[in-house]
């Protein structure tokens, strides 16, 4: 197989006049992703265009070879890329959400736009309708591929005043017309709140079973330590202080104030959650894969404020690149491994 060509990457720099690098300070609409559909159609017309575009976000400071390291590489006739020092060929999606994908790039690429260009993002019943595949279930595991990218394992944790509480997921289930069974999750909801006013990002899991070790569990993955904890009068909190929290407890129970207003972070997002769930997903959400739904939440709620939604489609496709392949027969009705809370006793 002959090589085509010496391939290096490099992004997030251009070269001016006198030759000089300039190194951009942030994404750009129009430089590094699309702004707009049409601009979308005009960036990806093919999938040779998808595969140009995923190497330049998996390789961003240019090729590295996953076997030796090496920086350069070869373009073969086949669209591979074979490192120039141990030869190995590699291609952009191998390893990653894509990996030995059946269907275009440019279809991927299509459904990561339309589920970020909508503010409330989209079922995989409506997805199914725009791109028109042929299954539901096609739609369904392409939609829990990507929210397996939505959240980084290596985000930073929340900081400052930090507002943390637990709501319920979940009704009747229903057989027919009667009512099977009573099914509820709990679901623990940290937030950052700004002074004088405002909220941050936030983070959300279930917390099964509800108990003392997994509400604490879940503030020692999630807050970074120093942080003040405001949360209810539940006992359960108060021994966090050993673990290098300041704790502030609000007794709503014996407030004259609604509890939304003693703690307004964890109710807002509580009440956005749920209408979420209901309205864009129609409630059709498996308690086994609630936590993938909580990440997609957390993606659109962390970047509320993007002016671009062609903002969220880069950074979607960033994390693709950077996230293992999840198989179908991994996805179907399989919970998330159980949280390594043991590590933060409190």
């Amino acid at each position: 197989m002959s090589a085509v060509g010496l391939y290096v990457v490099v992004v997030g720099s251009e070269r001016d006049a006198s030759g000089a690098e300039r190194i951009w300070p942030g994404p750009v609409a129009g430089v590094d992703y699309p702004g707009t559909w049409q601009a979308f159609e005009s960036w990806f017309p093919d999938d040779h265009a998808c595969r140009a575009y995923l190497e330049r976000l998996r390789w961003p400071d240019g090729f590295s070879c996953p076997a030796c390291g090496a920086s350069t590489a070869w373009r073969t006739g086949t669209g591979l890329l074979m490192c120039a020092t141990c030869q190995r060929k590699t291609s952009v999606t191998a390893g990653t959400i894509f990996h030995r994908s059946r269907l275009p790039l440019r279809t991927w690429f299509a459904m990561c736009w339309f589920v970020c260009a909508q503010k409330n993002g989209v079922s995989a019943l409506g997805l199914q309708r725009v791109l028109g595949f042929g299954s539901y279930e096609t739609a369904w595991a392409w939609m829990h591929k990507l929210r397996r990218a939505m959240v980084r394992p290596d985000r930073d944790l929340l900081s400052g005043l930090v507002e943390v509480d637990e709501t319920f997921i979940g009704g009747r289930e229903f057989a027919g017309r009667r009512a099977r069974r009573e099914k509820k999750t709990a679901v623990g909801i940290a937030i950052e709140i700004h002074q004088p006013k405002g909220f941050g990002r936030v983070r959300l899991r279930t917390l099964e079973p509800l108990s003392a070790g997994t509400v604490r569990g879940f503030i020692g993955d999630v807050v970074a330590p120093g942080s003040t904890v405001r949360t209810d009068g539940w006992n359960v909190y108060p021994p966090i202080t050993k673990a290098g929290y300041r704790h502030v407890a609000v007794n709503v129970v014996h407030s004259p104030e609604p509890a939304h207003v003693g703690l307004p972070g964890v109710h807002r997002v509580a009440s956005l959650l749920k209408r979420w769930l209901e309205g864009t997903l129609q409630g059709g959400v498996a308690h086994a894969n609630l936590d993938y739904y909580l990440d997609e939440f957390t993606f659109r709620f962390n970047r509320r404020s993007s002016r671009r939604r062609g903002l969220l489609f880069y950074r979607l496709l960033q994390q693709a690149v950077n996230t293992g392949p999840h198989p179908v027969h991994e996805l179907v009705i399989k919970a998330r491994p159980e949280h390594p809370t043991a590590k933060h006793k409190m």
